[in-house]
């Protein structure tokens, strides 16, 4: 063996020992990019104080104070001369980065921004929450900042309706995991779940039934509601993204205004939009209009993806017949094409850049103004596509991260991809290059990554976090922690306490550590 192998195998052993033996003293999930230990602790009996030494810092305050009393059980006080100091500093140049002392005497949280003090604090949190003596913090110093900006999990609520409590107590989760960005699937085939008050049928009628029973209550998200949720998410530093899924998935939007039906298959009547129907652009600009409205970030997603499962009786369309002459489009991918880059010009028009699923990558939009998911894991060329038309990109390939797909080899219910699935340690693992091009891992034009949460056999509230804990913990790390920094022994060391505090806090989790571990089952697709 030479010499210089031998010393990369001895100091992975080494850098291994080390934090494994850092994880049983403190324990912080996603694991920070540096930490040095030092010597002594910061010991506090009756509960802490807090001070923030800038005014955009005491906005963090309050969350904190609650966050601490509700899931560690300790008093935190605002004081003047405090325990716990938050100071702001220029020099830490990620904006979502931190620095972080623990001294005998005192705690330093620095940030040059409000979003980089609140991940500081979730640091502190959870040196608070996970310690080995209640009451004892031990003295480190520690540097910190994302691997990637873009940390998302998106939730599909067409399928199956979970409701606001669910989707807040989702975002209390993502927010001390570090996780920024929480895409919402609204609409699709089953449902539509989001009020759009110039078209009420959208609601009244798109929203009955669900994916397991057509004929269930209508169920949906008034303006006022989604509001609620927004100012939650925006506490937690979340983005919400929307999804308006277009110009397939869209049979709740038919139903409920048929002539903007485009048709569809057997297995998917009245699946899209029509394309050749003028109305349907300005029907769907005033649906995105009141979306854009409502949402603060900069992205809408409009799907895009899937469209051929349900264009069949697109050519029998005049309007459809009429677009294709006149704009020489040859075939129906052409037109769903055409389609696409009308409704982008829309949301640019509103303000917004577009979100669609990989398949937009060849559909002519503009790259400056959009952004794509790439899903298809079997299709790495299209990410290859992507970044070659200079698309900005977010991965999240089917393997390993849609958490609809089994965790376990003998679960029954969720998906597998040719006998592949979703377990704990692959989420850890991603990205790599046993999943992707080597290449993207390192591309600057990929902001990050998401896991997608469909719910075809997901229907209640019990099985939704199955399916999620303790599979989101694996994928914060993976997004916000450097690759030479990460390790799968190590974190299974330290994810014992997260189930335990998952379990305290009435989350369903799938406990990888045990074979008896009872599988929540759902309707079986």
């Amino acid at each position: 063996m030479d010499k210089n192998k031998l010393k990369r195998i001895v100091l992975t052993f080494f850098l291994s020992v080390f934090m494994i033996a850092f994880a049983f003293g403190q324990i912080i999930i996603p694991q920070p990019n540096k930490v040095e230990e030092l010597t002594g602790t910061f010991r506090y009996e009756k509960g802490l104080s807090i001070n923030a030494g800038d005014k955009s810092f005491e906005l963090l305050i309050p969350g904190f104070v609650e966050a601490a009393r509700r899931f560690a059980g300790v008093s935190v006080t605002e004081k003047r001369k405090a325990d716990i100091q938050l100071v702001y500093n220029s020099r830490v140049e990620n904006q979502e980065g931190y620095r972080l002392s623990v001294e005998p005497q005192k705690i330093t949280v620095e940030a040059s921004s409000g979003q980089g003090c609140f991940y500081g604090l979730q640091s502190l949190l959870q040196l608070i929450l996970f310690a080995d003596n209640k009451g004892e913090i031990k003295c480190l110093q520690m540097e910190d900042e994302p691997r990637y900006s873009w940390r998302g999990l998106m939730l599909d609520e067409s399928r199956h309706f979970f409701g606001k409590t669910e989707v807040e107590k989702l975002l209390d989760q993502m927010a001390l995991l570090k996780l920024n960005k929480f895409h919402w699937h609204l609409t699709d085939e089953p449902g539509w779940r989001i009020e759009i008050r110039k078209y009420p049928l959208l609601t009244q009628i798109g929203g009955l039934g669900n994916y397991s029973d057509p004929k269930a209550p209508a169920r949906y998200y008034t303006q006022d509601e989604i509001k609620e949720i927004l100012a939650y998410a925006a506490e937690r530093f979340i983005e919400i993204i929307p999804e308006i899924d277009m110009p397939g998935h869209a049979t709740a939007a038919v139903k409920a205004y048929p002539e903007y039906s485009g048709g569809g298959s057997e297995k998917h009547p009245d699946f899209t939009f029509n394309p050749g129907n003028e109305a349907t652009y300005s029907f769907l600009t005033d649906i995105l209009r009141e979306v854009s409205t409502l949402f603060p970030s900069d992205y809408i997603h409009i799907g895009g993806d899937e469209v051929s499962y349900g264009n069949q009786q697109w050519p029998s369309l005049p309007g459809v017949k009429k677009i294709m002459n006149e704009n020489g489009l040859e075939d129906l991918v052409q037109v769903e094409h055409y389609f696409l880059r009308r409704m982008s010009d829309s949301i640019q028009s509103l303000g917004n850049k577009m979100l669609g699923w990989d398949e937009v990558v060849s559909s002519g939009i503009n790259s400056n103004r959009s952004l794509v998911m790439w899903w298809r894991h079997d299709k790495p060329e299209v990410l290859q596509n992507a970044l070659n038309n200079d698309f900005q990109v977010v991965l999240c390939p089917r393997i390993p991260l849609y958490f609809d797909f089994v965790q376990d080899e003998k679960h029954i219910s969720g998906r597998k991809w040719g006998g592949k699935f979703a377990p704990l340690e692959s989420v850890y693992r991603f990205p790599s290059d046993d999943f992707l091009p080597a290449a993207a891992i390192t591309d600057k034009r990929v902001l990050g990554i998401q896991a997608n949460l469909w719910t075809e056999t997901i229907d209640d509230s019990e099985r939704l976090e199955f399916m999620t804990f303790p599979r989101i913990s694996a994928f914060a790390e993976s997004g916000w922690t450097r690759e030479n920094s990460k390790n799968y022994e190590d974190f299974q060391q330290r994810i014992s306490k997260l189930l335990a505090f998952y379990k305290k806090e009435q989350i369903t989790v799938f406990d990888f550590t045990s074979p008896n571990s009872k599988e929540i089952t759902g309707p079986v697709k």
